[in-house]
């Protein structure tokens, strides 16, 4: 998935879906880091699971249909609304949600109606028309491209018992990943509210994302939080994996196309990411072999 090749796609999608997303955030249970507002793959897309509280507003989910390349609002009781994702800009695409959640009776405030860190974070939802590139073949890669990783990071998580987050899709950063906690509190004087929340335990954080202004390129990473001394001097599996600089930290990073031209891709990335938690949980001293999981299983008898 060359960047270079939807890139306009990319651009105008990722603000359809922080549009959904805020929809999200406003009508959710809060979860510890943030873990209410992703979404979630399903089998024609991505989802934001039901949602509604108990304000009058009825339980509602919005999915994104990369089949038939539609936004679908359905509620409990069976009603539904829908409509084409192609030919939208970000600002039709926001009024035309909008207008689907009142047709369904649902009620949503989005507290801060404009893209949160983007470029045009100062630019309200409402006002963008410049974005409006929707490639249906590109964006039916992207969500293929989503479920194989979803399959590969749910396969890894089953490798550790202690507490980890779901894989979900962030529509803040356009990546999917799954985090493994120790349970250390981080103590962050100096970080805005959503990193306080995201982490305030100690992580080890795998993933992938399609790239960007500063990474132009798809690939799988992983990253220590916060970063031990040492950790980038650890090695790394395959042999084309990298530590790359990110200010004062690093990243584990293995390109996509670099997995794709392993005999195993599959299994490649799963080295990847073992090898960037060992590397991770030796320097920060985490109980690897006690929190270990193997094949998903943890009781000893069980695993004999």
């Amino acid at each position: 998935m060359p960047l270079t090749e939807w890139r306009d796609t990319k651009e105008t999608l990722h603000r359809f879906e922080q549009i959904v997303g805020k929809i999200r955030l406003a009508a959710s249970a809060r979860r510890n880091h943030w873990w209410n507002v992703p979404f979630h793959v399903t089998g024609r897309g991505i989802t934001t699971r039901p949602m509604g509280r108990l304000d009058g507003n009825p339980i509602f989910t919005i999915d994104f249909d990369f089949v038939d390349h539609r936004l679908v609002v359905a509620t409990l009781d069976g009603e539904e609304r829908s409509f084409p994702l192609t030919g939208q800009s970000v600002a039709s695409f926001y009024d035309a949600t909008l207008a689907a959640l009142g047709a369904l009776g649902v009620r949503v405030d989005i507290a801060v109606p404009r893209p949160f860190d983007l470029p045009d974070t100062g630019r309200p939802f409402a006002r963008d028309t410049e974005h409006a590139t929707y490639d249906p073949e590109a964006a039916n890669r992207y969500w293929r491209v989503l479920s194989q990783v979803a399959s590969v990071l749910e396969e890894f998580a089953a490798g550790y018992s202690g507490k980890t987050s779901p894989v979900h899709h962030f529509w803040h950063t356009f990546d999917i990943a799954h985090t493994r906690f120790s349970g250390r509190r981080i103590d962050q004087p100096q970080a805005d509210p959503v990193t306080r929340e995201a982490y305030s335990r100690e992580v080890i954080s795998f993933g992938f994302w399609f790239g960007d202004d500063t990474f132009a390129e798809p690939a799988f990473y992983s990253y220590t939080a916060p970063e031990p001394a040492g950790l980038a001097g650890e090695p790394l599996s395959p042999a084309s994996a990298r530590w790359v600089a990110r200010g004062d930290s690093h990243l584990a990073v293995l390109r996509y196309d670099a997995a794709r031209a392993e005999t195993d891709p599959g299994a490649a990335v799963l080295a990847f990411y073992e090898s960037a938690y060992r590397a991770g949980a030796r320097r920060a001293e985490w109980d690897i072999e006690t929190l270990a999981c193997p094949g998903g299983i943890t009781d000893a008898v069980l695993r004999t």
